[in-house]
């Protein structure tokens, strides 16, 4: 049974569809999920590298900034409408899940004028236009966060479930959180504060943390810190900084080592990297990207702040001496424990195989 995963442009649009297709064929061996995307996306680079088979379309987002350019969205649109045609005529779907992003409007769009079911998976708690335009159309939608209900207009037949957003789950059995710090060299006391801006990293985020640095850590805090591929160097000479207590690093991979010894984290705030930072339960101060698309990321960083899950501080308001004072408040176990709990209770580890359940159920009299 073939069911067509569309989405990318973005890992945030793109790696919640690889988590549902894994989750669906530990479900059912017998699914073959068949992933649609641009050729312009993350997509192009990483669907290679997966098991999945998979088609990249010549598509452009909207320019709206731009308008004289969307003739290379039309264009693009046109091609792929009767690429899509072939490859559904060679195998029609049982379902086509849309994840978000300019890449899964065109696949979704010709599920609905087809008649095969559709399903969507919306991260951030502002939903995305892709969600919002097919929400009407389609047979289930999965929220990640349950804020993101009251933005849409699902159809009469549309079942919404705030499921969570699909993550590689927490190992049933966690780390040893003292041999965990002692693997970056960290005591077993003190706190430890992991800060990410993400795989291409956040300026503006390691800028603070460098001058947070370089004007000496309190006492008792150690840092754990990745920079972001392209801007490690910059950066690189601050390892060891404070008495060897800041470990400066590109990347973290695999990244639930250093969750595993994390007391807080300093991250932005994608759907993806909050959904991690509540399964594993660890509290945050959520620094949200201002340019973000219709700046979800700052309504996920309010929706997690309202919760009592995390800390909420804007770009345009970090600087050494506000995370200075923010890290301080939560100097004490039992104002972080609060935040911990709370992130917690919105964690969604088995998410991506609650989704896979009830596609495999919405699908069910498919032909195998």
């Amino acid at each position: 049974m073939r069911i067509v995963v569309t989405g990318g442009g973005t890992g945030g649009h793109l790696y919640p569809g690889l988590a549902i297709a894994r989750a669906l064929v530990r479900a059912d061996p017998r699914v073959q999920p068949f992933f649609v995307g641009a050729r312009r996306g993350i997509e192009r680079d990483v669907l290679p590298t997966t098991e999945f088979p998979h088609l990249l379309l010549d598509l452009h987002p909207l320019y709206r900034s731009a308008p004289w350019k969307n003739w290379l969205t039309v264009r693009g649109a046109l091609g792929a409408w009767s690429t899509l045609g072939r490859l559904f005529r060679e195998e029609r779907p049982a379902a086509v899940i849309g994840t978000g992003g300019y890449a899964a409007g065109l696949a979704l769009a010709y599920g609905v004028t087809h008649g095969v079911p559709t399903m969507l998976n919306e991260a951030d708690s502002h939903p995305g236009l892709t969600t919002r335009l097919f929400a009407r159309w389609a047979r289930e939608v999965f929220l990640g966060f349950p804020e993101g209900a009251r933005l849409l207009k699902p159809g009469r037949r549309t079942r919404v479930e705030a499921f969570g957003n699909p993550i590689e789950p927490p190992p049933a059995v966690r780390p040893d959180r003292p041999a965990a710090r002692a693997a970056w060299g960290f005591p077993a006391n003190g706190l430890v504060l992991l800060a990410v801006g993400g795989s291409q990293g956040a300026k503006a985020i390691n800028d603070t943390l460098a001058a947070w640095v370089r004007r000496g850590l309190p006492d008792g805090v150690h840092l754990l810190w990745a920079t972001g591929k392209n801007q490690y160097e910059p950066y690189a000479a601050l390892d060891g900084a404070s008495g060897d207590r800041v470990r400066v690093r590109p990347y973290l991979s695999p990244i639930a080592e250093a969750y595993a010894a994390a007391d807080l984290a300093l991250t932005r705030a994608g759907a993806m990297t909050i959904a991690e930072l509540c399964a594993w339960g660890i509290p945050s101060v959520l620094v949200p990207l201002p340019t973000a698309a219709a700046d979800h990321q700052t309504h996920n960083a309010r929706a997690m702040a309202n919760a009592g899950a995390a800390v909420h501080v804007p770009q345009s308001e970090l600087t050494p001496e506000r995370l200075d004072a923010v890290v301080g408040e939560l100097r004490s176990e039992s104002a972080r424990g609060a935040l911990a709990a709370r992130a917690a209770e919105r964690g969604r580890p088995d998410a991506a195989a609650r989704i896979a359940a009830r596609v495999l159920e919405s699908v069910a009299g498919a032909p195998i």
